[in-house]
């Protein structure tokens, strides 16, 4: 049976248990949290297809990180316009239609990605035909240079948005630059190149009216110079 002394030790014992415990309670509680790191915001990133351009942009929080040159759809299988997304991303796809299979390697008609959209039989491809690339050749879907393609594929994902333009707009504009349509570039050339011979004859009377006011000494020393360097070439 325990003494007396002996109760009021361990009772000692208990109590400086006690406020040791609750001093360590105190000293984590004044400790200060470690602040939490902000989560990363996702890009708003998003593909904007000018069919009229034929250009690609790649836009990432309303700014352009890459622009690409593309082949559309032509005049009698036009690329679909509209909001779409990607739905699936595959390298090195097989090809299937028509009951034929082309297994991926240089003859493959989408080349070494595709990206599908959210349309069905539509994608942003490669191309077994590079020529094809800046015109209005494909069959709707929008084909890439191979460079090009696998420069952005990595830089996409499924959900992203495709925007297909089917006549230049502002949003356009913006993106690809000048604000001409390839016809209205076409037309401006056209009219320079038309206006040239009426430039040039204008210059050449210019040119005789200004020799005309040269007094006939200096014409004389100027030709008399001109023979020497002739001569010396």
């Amino acid at each position: 049976m325990a003494t007396t002394k002996q109760i009021w030790m361990m009772a000692a014992a208990a109590m400086v248990l006690g406020m040791r415990a609750a001093w360590a309670g105190d000293l984590q509680t004044a400790q200060p949290s470690a602040a939490k790191a902000p989560a990363a915001t996702a890009a708003n990133r998003e593909i904007v297809v000018s069919v009229e351009d034929r250009k690609l942009a790649l836009v990432e929080n309303g700014q352009v990180v890459k622009v690409y040159s593309v082949a559309v759809g032509k005049a009698s299988t036009p690329s679909p316009v509209g909001t779409f997304s990607i739905k699936r991303r595959v390298a090195n796809p097989t090809y299937h239609h028509d009951g034929k299979t082309i297994p991926p390697g240089p003859g493959n008609p989408v080349g070494t990605r595709w990206m599908g959209l959210s349309i069905k039989g539509y994608g942003i491809h490669g191309t077994n035909e590079p020529k094809s690339i800046g015109r209005a050749a494909s069959h709707g879907c929008i084909r890439m240079a191979k460079a090009d393609l696998e420069e952005l594929y990595p830089l996409v994902e499924v959900g992203d948005t495709v925007e297909i333009v089917g006549q230049r707009d502002e949003e356009t504009a913006r993106l690809f630059g000048t604000g001409l349509t390839p016809a209205g570039a076409a037309q401006i050339e056209l009219a320079a190149k038309s206006a040239a011979p009426a430039v040039t004859a204008a210059a050449k009377d210019a040119a005789v009216a200004a020799e005309a006011r040269v007094p006939a000494t200096q014409r004389s020393a100027e030709a008399a110079a001109a023979a020497i360097v002739t001569g010396a070439l």
